[in-house]
């Protein structure tokens, strides 16, 4: 029988900011993109202590694509420079489509800091179609309640975004798309959809097997188009994102938080955030300025 998994990626230790580490995942020299997929951190689990740093990441620029936070625990409030302050609670979706160029800033609210928390997440980027890389920069942010979520074996499956067995969410996307949180209690079993053409399984916390191959914490592992997969929870059960669509239209090139299809724009992305002429993120005037290289 063939092997279902095409593809095993494990994420790599990236400090996001001073004492705030993450398992970078995507992009990888193994592979760049799952479906619209072009980036994926995994952050956490981790113990923040009463007055502790938590997340502190200043204000700074994004275009081409929209970036989706989803917590398992925690909080994280986002403002940009739309004018748009929020929190993000576990269960919570915030979308925001960066399209033209937007600003933005995640940071951990003061009563968190001073009470501390537990804190556990993955924040992706999904790139944007080429007919709307440039589309108008807008936010929005999906409360669990109004998320579709079910069960399935024991297993709690919540969708994030896009279209899943039979399910849609209201999340706005721009392509073939589906994104699934998933915590299996231990021995839980699931089937994986071969509706798409790319698709992966990413393992936040625990282990799962897929045949006789075990993932473990970190562990991304990308579906070989059309295969049947069962996903089995080991002894300590699992947390997990499914995710993937349709392929991209075209490469896309990455450079810091800007992602297009083309160099040049990336060019004109970085001179506009060192001119300061991207939008102002209010109530947040710090920013990060752009790196060397």
């Amino acid at each position: 029988m063939a092997d279902p998994i095409e593809l095993l990626i494990q994420g790599r230790a990236h400090e996001l900011a001073p004492g705030f580490a993450v398992r970078r995942v995507l992009p990888s020299v193994k592979r760049r993109t799952v479906g619209p997929f072009i980036f994926l951190d995994h952050f956490g689990p981790l113990v923040v202590p009463p007055g502790g740093d938590g997340m502190e990441v200043r204000p700074h620029p994004h275009i081409g694509l929209a970036t989706v936070t989803y917590l398992f625990e925690g909080g994280i409030f986002h403002r940009d420079s739309l004018g748009y302050a929020q929190a993000i609670r576990p269960g919570d979706v915030n979308w925001m489509t960066a399209g033209s160029g937007i600003a933005h800033s995640e940071r951990t609210e003061p009563e968190m800091r001073q009470s501390g928390f537990r804190m556990h997440g993955v924040q992706t980027w999904v790139a944007l179609p080429q007919a709307h890389e440039e589309a108008p920069p807008t936010f929005e942010h999906v409360a669990a309640s109004r998320l579709p979520a079910w069960q399935e074996g024991g297993t709690s499956l919540r969708l994030i975004v896009g279209t899943y067995a039979g399910r849609t969410a209201p999340t706005t996307h721009f392509s073939p798309i589906f994104y699934v949180a998933a915590e299996m209690p231990a021995a839980a079993k699931i089937a994986v959809t071969p509706d798409y053409a790319e698709r992966g399984i990413y393992i936040a916390a625990g282990t799962a097997t897929i045949g006789d191959r075990q993932l473990g914490v970190g562990d991304l592992a990308v579906l070989a188009a059309g295969a049947a997969v069962d996903l089995v929870a080991g002894t300590d059960g699992a947390k997990l994102m499914l995710l993937g669509g349709a392929a991209l239209d075209g490469p896309r090139h990455i450079w810091w938080n800007f992602v297009s299809s083309s160099k040049e724009r990336i060019e004109r992305a970085k001179a506009d955030w060192k001119e300061g002429r991207f939008a102002k993120v209010p109530g947040d005037p710090e920013f990060i300025p752009l790196p060397e290289r």
